[in-house]
Protein backbone atom coordinates (compact mmCIF):
# COMPACT_ATOMS: atom_id res chain seq x y z
CA UNK A 1 0.00 0.00 0.00
CA UNK A 2 1.19 3.16 -0.84
CA UNK A 3 1.79 5.10 2.09
CA UNK A 4 0.55 8.72 3.22
CA UNK A 5 4.27 10.18 3.32
CA UNK A 6 3.97 9.87 -1.06
CA UNK A 7 1.43 13.00 -0.59
CA UNK A 8 4.18 15.26 0.01
CA UNK A 9 6.23 14.53 -3.07
CA UNK A 10 3.13 15.60 -4.91
CA UNK A 11 2.48 18.66 -2.77
CA UNK A 12 2.52 22.18 -4.70
CA UNK A 13 5.38 23.92 -4.25
CA UNK A 14 6.09 28.04 -4.06
CA UNK A 15 8.07 28.66 -7.54
CA UNK A 16 11.58 29.86 -6.39
CA UNK A 17 12.97 33.25 -8.68
CA UNK A 18 14.37 35.66 -8.92
CA UNK A 19 13.29 38.99 -6.86
CA UNK A 20 12.13 41.32 -10.15
CA UNK A 21 10.28 38.28 -11.29
CA UNK A 22 8.70 37.57 -8.00
CA UNK A 23 7.66 41.00 -7.83
CA UNK A 24 6.32 41.13 -11.51
CA UNK A 25 4.79 38.18 -10.85
CA UNK A 26 2.93 39.11 -7.47
CA UNK A 27 1.80 42.38 -9.80
CA UNK A 28 -0.04 39.97 -12.26
CA UNK A 29 -1.26 38.00 -9.71
CA UNK A 30 -2.95 41.17 -8.02
CA UNK A 31 -4.29 42.29 -10.96
CA UNK A 32 -5.77 39.17 -12.07
CA UNK A 33 -7.47 38.79 -8.48
CA UNK A 34 -9.21 42.13 -8.84
CA UNK A 35 -10.49 42.13 -12.25
CA UNK A 36 -12.03 38.78 -11.97
CA UNK A 37 -13.43 39.46 -8.68
CA UNK A 38 -15.13 42.87 -10.19
CA UNK A 39 -15.89 41.55 -13.52
CA UNK A 40 -15.57 37.71 -13.31
CA UNK A 41 -13.84 35.57 -14.60
CA UNK A 42 -14.91 35.21 -18.40
CA UNK A 43 -15.05 38.56 -19.12
CA UNK A 44 -11.59 39.85 -18.22
CA UNK A 45 -8.59 39.24 -20.97
CA UNK A 46 -4.98 39.01 -20.87
CA UNK A 47 -4.64 42.12 -22.30
CA UNK A 48 -6.41 43.70 -19.73
CA UNK A 49 -4.60 41.79 -16.79
CA UNK A 50 -1.27 43.46 -18.26
CA UNK A 51 -2.45 46.62 -18.29
CA UNK A 52 -3.90 46.27 -14.98
CA UNK A 53 -0.80 45.01 -13.51
CA UNK A 54 1.79 47.50 -15.97
CA UNK A 55 3.78 44.43 -17.26
CA UNK A 56 3.93 43.59 -21.28
CA UNK A 57 1.53 40.93 -22.97
CA UNK A 58 5.15 38.96 -23.92
CA UNK A 59 5.71 39.09 -20.25
CA UNK A 60 2.44 37.65 -19.13
CA UNK A 61 2.03 35.16 -21.76
CA UNK A 62 5.62 33.70 -21.25
CA UNK A 63 5.07 33.23 -17.56
CA UNK A 64 1.13 32.26 -17.46
CA UNK A 65 0.43 30.69 -20.76
CA UNK A 66 -3.57 31.76 -20.89
CA UNK A 67 -6.07 32.25 -18.10
CA UNK A 68 -5.96 28.91 -17.37
CA UNK A 69 -2.06 29.03 -16.21
CA UNK A 70 -3.57 32.23 -14.66
CA UNK A 71 -6.11 30.76 -12.27
CA UNK A 72 -3.77 27.58 -11.82
CA UNK A 73 -1.07 30.04 -10.01
CA UNK A 74 -3.89 32.03 -8.38
CA UNK A 75 -5.33 28.99 -6.86
CA UNK A 76 -1.94 27.30 -5.94
CA UNK A 77 -1.17 28.84 -2.48
CA UNK A 78 -5.14 28.12 -1.77
CA UNK A 79 -4.10 24.48 -2.97
CA UNK A 80 -1.19 24.26 -0.82
CA UNK A 81 -2.95 25.28 2.25
CA UNK A 82 -5.47 22.27 2.13
CA UNK A 83 -2.39 20.10 1.35
CA UNK A 84 -1.03 21.02 4.35
CA UNK A 85 -4.07 21.00 6.46
CA UNK A 86 -4.17 17.06 5.05
CA UNK A 87 -0.40 16.45 5.73
CA UNK A 88 -0.83 17.57 9.26
CA UNK A 89 -3.51 19.38 10.59
CA UNK A 90 -6.08 18.17 13.38
CA UNK A 91 -8.46 15.26 12.69
CA UNK A 92 -10.14 14.39 11.13
CA UNK A 93 -8.99 15.87 8.47
CA UNK A 94 -5.50 15.57 9.16
CA UNK A 95 -4.10 11.83 10.28
CA UNK A 96 -5.16 10.56 13.19
CA UNK A 97 -9.04 9.66 12.08
CA UNK A 98 -10.39 6.30 10.75
CA UNK A 99 -10.07 6.36 7.15
CA UNK A 100 -13.85 6.81 6.30
CA UNK A 101 -13.89 9.73 8.42
CA UNK A 102 -10.94 11.60 6.67
CA UNK A 103 -12.28 10.70 3.68
CA UNK A 104 -15.53 12.78 4.28
CA UNK A 105 -13.81 15.44 6.02
CA UNK A 106 -11.97 15.17 2.70
CA UNK A 107 -14.53 15.57 0.32
CA UNK A 108 -16.10 18.27 2.83
CA UNK A 109 -13.08 20.34 2.48
CA UNK A 110 -12.62 20.13 -0.91
CA UNK A 111 -15.95 21.15 -2.06
CA UNK A 112 -15.90 24.38 0.12
CA UNK A 113 -12.73 24.89 -1.37
CA UNK A 114 -13.79 24.13 -4.88
CA UNK A 115 -17.49 26.30 -4.37
CA UNK A 116 -15.42 29.39 -2.49
CA UNK A 117 -13.44 29.26 -5.79
CA UNK A 118 -15.36 27.93 -8.99
CA UNK A 119 -14.78 30.08 -11.75
CA UNK A 120 -11.05 30.00 -11.60
CA UNK A 121 -11.13 25.85 -10.85
CA UNK A 122 -13.58 25.37 -13.59
CA UNK A 123 -11.01 27.74 -16.06
CA UNK A 124 -8.14 25.72 -14.81
CA UNK A 125 -9.84 22.17 -15.52
CA UNK A 126 -11.62 22.58 -18.79
CA UNK A 127 -9.26 25.31 -20.70
CA UNK A 128 -8.77 22.28 -23.12
CA UNK A 129 -8.68 18.57 -23.14
CA UNK A 130 -7.63 16.61 -20.20
CA UNK A 131 -6.54 19.67 -18.89
CA UNK A 132 -7.99 18.83 -15.68
CA UNK A 133 -5.47 15.54 -14.94
CA UNK A 134 -2.32 17.66 -15.69
CA UNK A 135 -2.48 19.90 -12.65
CA UNK A 136 -0.46 18.55 -10.22
CA UNK A 137 -2.86 19.36 -7.22
CA UNK A 138 -5.49 16.64 -8.78
CA UNK A 139 -2.92 14.08 -8.59
CA UNK A 140 -2.40 14.50 -4.92
CA UNK A 141 -6.15 14.47 -4.37
CA UNK A 142 -6.12 11.12 -6.35
CA UNK A 143 -3.52 9.43 -4.07
CA UNK A 144 -4.71 11.30 -0.75
CA UNK A 145 -8.58 9.55 -1.58
CA UNK A 146 -6.86 6.06 -3.06
CA UNK A 147 -5.33 5.72 -0.17
CA UNK A 148 -7.95 6.35 2.18
CA UNK A 149 -10.50 4.16 0.09
CA UNK A 150 -7.46 1.61 0.42
CA UNK A 151 -7.50 1.49 3.80
CA UNK A 152 -11.18 2.15 4.47
CA UNK A 153 -12.58 -1.02 2.12
CA UNK A 154 -11.91 -4.91 2.47
CA UNK A 155 -10.15 -6.26 0.32
CA UNK A 156 -11.74 -8.21 -2.71
CA UNK A 157 -13.51 -7.77 -5.77
CA UNK A 158 -14.38 -4.46 -6.47
CA UNK A 159 -11.94 -3.01 -3.98
CA UNK A 160 -9.64 -1.03 -6.97
CA UNK A 161 -9.12 2.12 -4.65
CA UNK A 162 -6.89 3.82 -7.68
CA UNK A 163 -9.42 3.32 -9.99
CA UNK A 164 -12.33 4.37 -7.46
CA UNK A 165 -10.64 7.35 -6.47
CA UNK A 166 -10.75 8.88 -9.95
CA UNK A 167 -14.14 7.76 -9.60
CA UNK A 168 -14.95 9.68 -6.41
CA UNK A 169 -13.35 12.75 -7.86
CA UNK A 170 -14.98 12.82 -10.94
CA UNK A 171 -18.50 13.65 -8.94
CA UNK A 172 -16.17 16.48 -7.66
CA UNK A 173 -14.90 18.36 -10.83
CA UNK A 174 -15.89 21.83 -11.70
CA UNK A 175 -18.00 21.64 -14.21
CA UNK A 176 -20.10 19.01 -12.31
CA UNK A 177 -19.82 21.02 -8.80
CA UNK A 178 -20.98 23.76 -10.97
CA UNK A 179 -24.49 22.69 -12.66
CA UNK A 180 -25.46 20.69 -9.25
CA UNK A 181 -24.57 24.25 -7.68
CA UNK A 182 -27.34 25.90 -10.14
CA UNK A 183 -29.70 23.39 -9.94
CA UNK A 184 -29.39 21.85 -6.50
CA UNK A 185 -27.56 24.69 -4.43
CA UNK A 186 -24.12 23.75 -3.02
CA UNK A 187 -25.25 22.34 0.42
CA UNK A 188 -27.48 19.27 -1.34
CA UNK A 189 -24.35 19.28 -3.50
CA UNK A 190 -22.15 18.39 -0.48
CA UNK A 191 -24.04 16.18 0.75
CA UNK A 192 -24.52 14.29 -2.41
CA UNK A 193 -20.88 13.69 -2.92
CA UNK A 194 -20.61 12.60 0.78
CA UNK A 195 -22.95 10.14 0.01
CA UNK A 196 -21.49 8.67 -2.67
CA UNK A 197 -17.88 8.42 -0.86
CA UNK A 198 -19.68 6.79 2.31
CA UNK A 199 -21.08 4.19 -0.46
CA UNK A 200 -17.35 3.81 -1.57
CA UNK A 201 -16.20 2.99 1.93
CA UNK A 202 -18.90 0.77 3.08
Amino acid sequence: MVRETSLELLMSRPVQERADAARNREKVLAAAARLFAEKGVDAVSMDAVAAEAGVGKGTLFRRFGDKSGLAVALLDSRERDLQQRILSGPPPLGPGAPARERLAAFVAAYLDYLFAHLDLVRMSETASPGARYRIGAYWFWHRHAAILLAEARPAGPGSDADLLSHVLLAAMGAEVAAMLKDDYGPDRAIRAVLTVATALTS
